[in-house]
């Protein structure tokens, strides 16, 4: 998949995890979920996440912007575990909606460059569309084919303002008017809510208790999913798993992999080793270990 995608739970710069409200920052230490490899990746590139202005904040979650300048290094690649939320990303050449990656995202890090994106709310895309979200799942569209927008135009007026709080508003200038003109949609709210609880620290392990968190039948859920987030409910469930399990092994304590298999709802730890090594592309325990070495 061409373009920019850095779908990472908080920013990472100079290897602190910071937030960026709308016209205030503030400082915290939690470990970045998504972004894989975290100290490592914060000398490869810096990324800020902004609170959306008042325009956009019906559909989207958080603009983010990442900068990087490997002028006279070698490239690199950075994988990012994709979250299930849809963006709209600004970059030179490659401007476009990107909708969720099933699996791992590579993206190559080479020269110097910067982009802009939009991390939709869980549903938030589904007022822009026509049908289902499930329907751009793996897909890049462009601007113009998927929003009737200008995206030569748009990705021109983005990428040359200078400063964050320009490129945010000139981005706002881009969507505000069709988030304007959407419907209000109470199911966003819904799906938002579900999408948190799969979220949350030690959270269901199955589509079942799922369920039960968002109060919604098993077969409702799986409607909602697929028309408002885009991927079934037990993607979602497993990734946010995962991500917690890639998290964990930041920690330079040796791992228990049974009992975190156990915790994190897998049969077993064949079943977590198996499903995190196709995900990062190495086993539990090399990914611990290349975390004690990047320390």
């Amino acid at each position: 998949m061409a373009g920019m995608v850095f779908m990472a739970h908080s920013m990472v710069n100079n290897g602190a995890s910071v937030t960026i409200r709308y016209g205030r920052r503030l400082e915290k230490n939690d470990t970045p979920k998504g972004i894989l490899d975290p100290a490592a990746a914060a000398r490869r590139f810096q990324l800020r996440r902004h609170a959306p202005p008042p325009a956009l904040a019906p559909l989207v979650e958080y603009l983010w912007i990442v900068e990087w300048d490997l002028r006279g290094l070698p490239a690199s690649t950075q994988r990012v575990l994709p979250y299930p939320h849809a963006h709209l990303v600004f970059e030179a050449g490659l401007t476009a909606v990107h909708g969720i990656v099933r699996g791992p995202f590579d993206k190559a890090l080479a020269g110097q460059g910067r982009a802009l994106g939009l991390r939709f709310r869980a549903g938030g895309l589904r007022p822009l569309l026509d049908g289902p979200v499930a329907a751009l799942t793996g897909r890049v569209v462009a601007l113009d084919d998927l929003l009737g927008i200008d995206g030569t135009g748009a990705e021109r007026h983005v990428l040359a303002a200078q400063g964050d709080d320009a490129m945010i508003a000139a981005a706002s200038d881009v969507l505000a008017p069709l988030v304007a003109a959407a419907p209000a949609d109470p199911r966003i709210d819904v799906a938002e809510r579900a999408v948190q609880a799969a979220a949350a620290e030690h959270g269901p392990v199955s589509v079942a208790a799922l369920a039960q968190a968002a109060g919604l039948p098993e077969r409702g859920l799986q409607r909602l999913f697929r028309d408002y987030v885009g991927v079934p409910p037990k993607w979602v469930v497993q990734r946010f798993r995962l991500q917690e399990a890639a998290a964990l092994l930041v920690n330079p304590a040796s791992p228990d992999l049974a009992a975190l298999a156990q915790r994190l709802g897998f049969f077993d730890q064949a079943h977590l080793t198996r499903a995190f090594t196709a995900l990062v592309g190495r086993s539990p325990l090399e990914y611990w270990k290349s975390q004690r070495q990047a320390h």
